[in-house]
């Protein structure tokens, strides 16, 4: 009896898992769930073997397949995660305060396992920032999708607003998971100072979804941004 009640228990909230990604592919992109082939695997074992080889620094990256797809599959077989940045030679990171997903302050240094994401922090050039940008990895829990959202204040998105810069590799150790639940961010958080491991050069052409960032005004509530996004970026095309 007691295995039949969890049983149910654990297709209810299965159901609702499928339904929240529903809703949220209504509003948001989903990452684009393409399995890796052996070719491409292959190619990411040899670029992380070779950054191995040389005990760290900037990772040479030689091959024809998407730089996001490579820190996806480190995502997956390596304890990694990932930071973005405009600055190019950072050799540690410090906690400071910034906000969490749900407002709270906390002091700490920032990352995510996400792959595209970062992506993002590493190529808009915050110095042509003018008033606030929105933006976000959504993971739906049993399903494990991932859902996106990008958008620049209407100041901050006419000024091309790209630029090159880094995506920090860093050790999965010292971080903890901040999210929890049916639907949270892929944040995570460590409150003692992070070395890099490596570094990948990204530029503005590495960020799949620049063509799917939309704008607003700097005043706007934020969750009109969240229900707005995805009709804005069609609207605009």
């Amino acid at each position: 009896m007691r295995s039949t009640v969890s049983d149910l228990r654990t297709n209810d909230e299965e159901r609702l898992a499928i339904l929240i990604s529903f809703l949220l592919s209504l509003l948001f992109y989903r990452d684009p769930a393409v399995p890796f082939s052996k070719e491409e695997e292959a190619a990411y074992r040899k670029i992380w073997e070779e950054a191995v080889s040389r005990n760290g620094g900037q990772i040479l990256y030689e091959s024809p397949f998407p730089k996001h797809r490579f820190l996806q599959y480190l995502s997956h077989s390596k304890p990694v995660l990932f930071h973005g940045s405009n600055y190019k030679e950072i050799a540690q990171f410090e906690p400071r305060r910034q906000t969490l997903y749900n407002g709270e302050y906390v002091d700490a240094v920032f990352s995510t396992s996400d792959g595209i994401w970062p992506i993002f922090y590493a190529v808009f050039d915050r110095h042509k920032l003018v008033g606030n940008f929105r933006n976000g990895c959504l993971e739906a829990g049993r399903t494990n999708h991932r859902f996106y959202f990008f958008s620049l204040s209407d100041e901050s998105i006419h000024q091309e607003p790209w630029t090159e810069g880094m995506v920090y590799i860093l050790p999965r150790e010292p971080f903890d998971k901040a999210g929890r639940g049916l639907v949270f961010f892929d944040e995570w958080i460590s409150k003692e100072p992070v070395r890099p491991l490596f570094r990948l050069k990204v530029s503005p052409d590495d960020f799949i979804f620049r063509d799917k960032v939309s704008s607003h005004e700097s005043r706007e509530p934020l969750i009109k941004t969240m229900i707005l996004y995805k009709l804005r970026t069609i609207w605009n095309r």
